[in-house]
């Protein structure tokens, strides 16, 4: 008996998705650390192994290159995945039930793992606004802090130009590629903004110069035939049908199962606005996942996804006490859509996770007090440090006064010698999240 499974896995940026799928995937072919996986801690599981693609028109996902990298006599990050990928790990192993193993004793989980960017994910909700509309809302967020200074030479373009004269593709060229430029602007490590559309604006791969990229948002309303506002509008519905329907036709439409990973600490360590900014992105991008004979979603595409894990990276860069914290936070910023979710049929759940365990929990004292810190090597460092993270708070709203960037979550080198242990990656909660996203397809 052979299922098929397709899980997506998607983040906001700098979330860590290409060393989430790396340490997913070692570790369901070693399977040595996954002790609240039920099929493992039952030994009930057999073995695993990589096998083809379903699709070879999708590109590979380069696990072994990135797992050269992590455990390599220098170990390093892996280079940032910038488009879609594709793995297959086919899981063999007994079933659950005694009635089943007498007709079926070994069964095969074919996990098709769907690596894209989170900015693709964001492009969904273009689908339901017109170009009037987007623009509205795109010229809104752009006047407010911190984004009006990074979108001022953009928008001091827009004052200068008549979206009612007639179209020139110089001025289209222009436009874009200023309102480019402020989206990269965004996306900078000082500011870590997370809604960024349309997404092929900052990753356009195949599609660079391509006319579908060459518009921008404009102020105002529709005007005449030939008009700069009709060749903009023109190319945003392009760009909706072409690049936005095609891959959610092809790709998001036929995922069982997602895992959105966000870096809540960069988001802290960006201020105020950048929490801000990433709840308006998560609400965003929960969209996709609100089901029911309403939806807009299951309108387009027939939408069959039932389990969303959104998951907070990076919960080695504190001490395990304040995880639930972490975790805590994640919940706020996903809100009450949560409930919507659920009600509409889909099982959500939040988990604070390390794809890759870089650091040990250890108790330092400091001027007379016991403090709670974490032992790695910083970034720009070639020694281990004990350092006192600092506490996450229990309110994303609640920002100390009077700093613009109160927080500051320093990341680390991956650990040396990882190369050596047989079980796998180190990590934290993987085994969890793929219980929840898998558990039952190994029953």
């Amino acid at each position: 008996m052979e299922t098929n499974v397709r899980l997506g896995v998607t983040g906001l940026r700098r979330s860590g998705k290409t060393v989430f799928v790396t340490a997913l995937v070692d570790n369901l072919l070693k399977a040595g650390r996954l002790p609240f996986l039920d099929v493992v801690s039952t030994g009930r599981f057999q073995a695993s192994r990589l096998r083809p693609q379903p699709d070879p028109d999708v590109p590979r996902f380069d696990v072994e290159g990135h797992l050269a990298a992590l455990t390599g006599p220098e170990p390093r990050w892996p280079e940032t995945t910038r488009g879609i990928g594709q793995l297959r790990v086919s899981l063999r192993y007994r079933p659950g039930s005694a009635l089943i193993r007498t007709v079926q004793p070994m069964a095969t989980l074919n996990l098709d793992i769907v690596d894209y960017p989170g900015e693709w994910l964001l492009d969904l909700p273009l689908l339901r606004l017109s170009f009037a509309e987007w623009s509205a809302l795109t010229l809104e967020l752009a006047a407010q802090p911190p984004r009006d200074r990074l979108s001022a030479l953009w928008r001091g373009w827009l004052g200068d130009i008549d979206p009612a004269a007639p179209a020139a593709e110089d001025d289209a060229r222009r436009g874009a590629a200023l309102y480019t430029d402020y989206l990269h602007d965004c996306r900078r490590a000082d500011t870590l903004l997370s809604l960024i559309q349309p997404g092929r604006f900052v990753e356009p791969g195949d599609l660079k110069d391509a006319p579908l990229l060459t518009f921008c948002p404009l102020p105002g309303g529709a005007c005449g035939r030939g008009s700069l506002w009709e060749l903009m509008d023109a190319r945003y519905e392009a760009y909706k049908t072409n690049v936005v329907r095609r891959f959610f036709a092809d790709h998001f439409a036929r995922l069982d199962r997602q895992i959105v990973l966000i870096d809540v600490l960069g988001a802290l360590n960006a201020g105020p606005f950048g929490m801000a900014d990433m709840k308006r992105a998560l609400e965003l991008s929960l969209e996709p996942f609100r089901h029911g004979s309403s939806g807009w979603f299951d309108w387009l595409f027939g939408g069959k996804i039932d389990r969303v894990l959104f998951a907070a990276t990076k919960a080695d860069h504190i001490a395990a006490h304040q995880h639930a914290h972490l975790r805590g936070l994640l919940d706020q910023l996903v809100g009450n859509a949560r409930s919507t979710i659920r009600f509409d049929g889909a099982e959500v759940e939040t988990m604070a996770i390390a794809a890759l365990k870089c650091t040990d929990s250890v108790t330092a004292e400091h001027e007379g007090r016991q403090l709670r810190c974490v032992r790695g090597i910083p970034v720009g460092r070639d020694r281990p440090t004990v350092l006192f993270p600092g506490e996450i708070p229990e309110d994303a709203d609640a920002f100390p006064p009077g700093r613009e960037h109160p927080y500051n979550f320093l990341p680390f080198r991956p650990p040396a010698d990882l190369g050596r242990d047989p079980r796998g990656l180190p990590h934290i909660r993987v085994d969890q999240a793929l219980q929840f996203l898998l558990g039952d397809y190994l029953e």
